[in-house]
């Protein structure tokens, strides 16, 4: 496994997984300027990963090829 594809790799399990912190933190609530910056960050923080890890499945060895 190479650099790249590690990078890949944990950036495609990052976006997959990522969404689920959104729930604890619209709980709490984005009523302060923070914490809708910190949700913001989160959200583009989760488009980066989905970019960057979206060939992911893709590199993976299939049976029959």
């Amino acid at each position: 496994m190479t650099l790249g594809s590690t990078t890949t790799a944990v950036a495609f399990w990052l976006g997959t997984l990522l969404p689920l912190v959104y729930l604890p933190v619209m709980a709490l609530g984005l009523d302060s300027p923070l914490r809708l910056l910190g949700f913001l960050a989160l959200l583009v923080l989760n488009v980066i990963a989905l970019a960057v890890g979206r060939e992911y499945p893709e590199m993976e060895p299939r049976a029959g090829r």
